[in-house]
Protein backbone atom coordinates (compact mmCIF):
# COMPACT_ATOMS: atom_id res chain seq x y z
CA UNK A 1 0.00 0.00 0.00
CA UNK A 2 1.41 3.72 -0.76
CA UNK A 3 0.89 6.16 1.42
CA UNK A 4 0.85 9.58 1.33
CA UNK A 5 3.14 11.90 3.92
CA UNK A 6 2.24 15.18 5.21
CA UNK A 7 5.41 15.10 6.86
CA UNK A 8 7.93 18.22 6.51
CA UNK A 9 10.56 17.99 3.85
CA UNK A 10 13.88 16.28 5.75
CA UNK A 11 12.47 13.85 7.65
CA UNK A 12 12.03 10.20 7.29
CA UNK A 13 8.62 8.70 6.89
CA UNK A 14 7.17 5.73 5.38
CA UNK A 15 5.89 5.77 1.92
CA UNK A 16 4.57 2.37 1.11
CA UNK A 17 4.28 -1.24 2.86
CA UNK A 18 3.68 -4.64 1.90
CA UNK A 19 3.89 -8.17 2.66
CA UNK A 20 7.31 -8.37 3.63
CA UNK A 21 8.65 -4.91 3.18
CA UNK A 22 8.28 -1.65 4.44
CA UNK A 23 9.28 1.12 2.07
CA UNK A 24 11.54 4.65 3.51
CA UNK A 25 11.75 7.25 1.44
CA UNK A 26 11.73 5.33 -1.87
CA UNK A 27 13.87 2.37 0.05
CA UNK A 28 12.52 -0.85 0.49
CA UNK A 29 13.36 -2.33 3.86
CA UNK A 30 13.39 -6.24 4.40
CA UNK A 31 15.16 -6.62 7.34
CA UNK A 32 13.69 -5.56 10.76
CA UNK A 33 14.56 -1.49 11.48
CA UNK A 34 14.32 1.67 13.86
CA UNK A 35 12.96 5.12 12.17
CA UNK A 36 13.08 8.29 13.67
CA UNK A 37 12.27 11.62 11.49
CA UNK A 38 16.30 11.93 11.08
CA UNK A 39 17.63 8.90 11.83
CA UNK A 40 17.16 5.04 10.04
CA UNK A 41 18.74 1.85 11.16
CA UNK A 42 18.37 -0.02 8.65
CA UNK A 43 19.27 -3.40 10.47
CA UNK A 44 17.75 -4.11 13.92
CA UNK A 45 18.92 -7.12 15.49
CA UNK A 46 15.22 -7.98 16.57
CA UNK A 47 13.93 -10.65 13.82
CA UNK A 48 11.18 -11.70 15.90
CA UNK A 49 9.65 -10.53 19.93
CA UNK A 50 10.99 -13.03 21.64
CA UNK A 51 15.00 -11.62 20.49
CA UNK A 52 13.70 -8.48 22.22
CA UNK A 53 14.51 -10.97 25.46
CA UNK A 54 18.19 -11.09 24.05
CA UNK A 55 18.94 -8.02 22.78
CA UNK A 56 16.63 -5.53 25.30
CA UNK A 57 15.41 -2.28 23.55
CA UNK A 58 18.02 0.24 25.37
CA UNK A 59 19.08 1.63 21.82
CA UNK A 60 15.08 2.46 21.61
CA UNK A 61 15.37 4.37 24.69
CA UNK A 62 18.08 6.26 24.00
CA UNK A 63 16.70 7.92 20.76
CA UNK A 64 15.26 10.82 22.46
CA UNK A 65 11.95 10.31 21.41
CA UNK A 66 8.20 10.79 23.12
CA UNK A 67 7.10 7.19 21.97
CA UNK A 68 7.74 4.28 20.29
CA UNK A 69 5.72 2.20 17.88
CA UNK A 70 6.36 -0.70 18.03
CA UNK A 71 5.58 -3.00 15.05
CA UNK A 72 5.06 -7.11 16.00
CA UNK A 73 4.88 -8.24 12.51
CA UNK A 74 2.04 -9.55 11.05
CA UNK A 75 -0.10 -9.89 13.60
CA UNK A 76 -0.07 -7.83 17.44
CA UNK A 77 2.06 -9.15 19.65
CA UNK A 78 3.15 -7.86 23.64
CA UNK A 79 6.76 -7.99 24.86
CA UNK A 80 6.86 -9.19 28.38
CA UNK A 81 6.21 -6.02 30.48
CA UNK A 82 10.10 -6.00 31.95
CA UNK A 83 10.92 -5.77 28.78
CA UNK A 84 9.92 -2.68 28.41
CA UNK A 85 11.18 -0.73 31.35
CA UNK A 86 14.34 1.06 30.04
CA UNK A 87 11.71 2.76 27.85
CA UNK A 88 9.10 3.66 31.01
CA UNK A 89 11.85 4.17 32.93
CA UNK A 90 12.92 7.41 30.09
CA UNK A 91 9.07 7.85 30.48
CA UNK A 92 8.92 6.99 26.94
CA UNK A 93 5.23 5.87 25.52
CA UNK A 94 4.99 2.50 23.78
CA UNK A 95 2.25 1.43 21.74
CA UNK A 96 2.42 -2.08 20.09
CA UNK A 97 0.27 -3.09 16.76
CA UNK A 98 1.20 -5.01 13.66
CA UNK A 99 3.71 -3.61 10.92
CA UNK A 100 1.00 -2.00 8.73
CA UNK A 101 -0.88 0.03 11.69
CA UNK A 102 2.68 0.41 13.33
CA UNK A 103 3.51 2.32 9.66
CA UNK A 104 0.75 4.48 9.81
CA UNK A 105 0.23 5.51 13.05
CA UNK A 106 4.53 6.55 12.69
CA UNK A 107 3.35 8.77 9.63
CA UNK A 108 0.25 10.08 11.61
CA UNK A 109 2.36 11.00 14.71
CA UNK A 110 5.49 12.08 12.58
CA UNK A 111 3.28 14.74 10.29
CA UNK A 112 2.06 16.12 13.85
CA UNK A 113 5.45 17.17 14.56
CA UNK A 114 5.99 14.42 17.25
CA UNK A 115 9.24 12.99 19.11
CA UNK A 116 8.48 9.31 17.51
CA UNK A 117 10.38 6.27 16.56
CA UNK A 118 9.37 3.25 14.75
CA UNK A 119 10.72 -0.31 15.29
CA UNK A 120 9.32 -2.67 13.44
CA UNK A 121 9.74 -6.27 13.30
CA UNK A 122 10.09 -7.62 9.79
CA UNK A 123 9.28 -11.35 10.30
CA UNK A 124 11.48 -14.07 8.21
CA UNK A 125 9.63 -15.94 5.46
CA UNK A 126 10.19 -19.49 7.06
Amino acid sequence: MKLLSTAEAGTHAVTAYGAGYVTVDGRRLVQSFILTSTQLIADWKVRQISDIADFGLDELANLNCDIVILGTGNTQRFPAPKLLQPLLARRVGVEVMDNFAACRTYNILLAEGRAVALAVIMESAS
